[in-house]
């Protein structure tokens, strides 16, 4: 497995949650990692992303309230969840783009629900 998502889980709204996604060093060090979400009965979408240089972009229904990272150490990418809301629950997935192939973890369930 190229790609490992962990952390989801069921939290109420207005709660928090950390994702992680672990991959090897070759993909990390040279690849920009996304995190997508796929909501129940939606398409998958787009999150968040971070490239190399640790340089961050968000979604706009997002933006403000996740926080994606780097942890070179360890060679993951978290995804800090705060002000979770019920429109959040979705299956959270990892991935990175190399030779025009889309290469996806197996995602993690998250759950805002009270």
């Amino acid at each position: 497995v190229q790609l490992q998502a962990s952390g989801g889980g069921l939290v109420q709204p207005g709660g928090s949650l950390r994702l992680s996604c672990v991959t090897s060093t070759s993909i990390f060090s040279s690849n920009v990692i996304y995190w997508y979400r796929q909501p129940p009965g939606k398409q998958r979408e787009w999150v968040a992303s971070i490239n190399t240089d640790g340089n961050t972009n968000y979604a706009a229904s997002v933006r403000g309230r996740f926080t994606i990272s780097r942890d070179n150490a360890k060679n993951t990418v978290d995804l800090q969840m705060n002000s979770l809301k019920p429109e959040d629950t979705a299956v959270y997935y990892c991935n990175y783009v190399r030779g025009g192939n889309n290469y996806w973890g197996q995602g993690t369930l998250v759950t805002v629900s009270s």
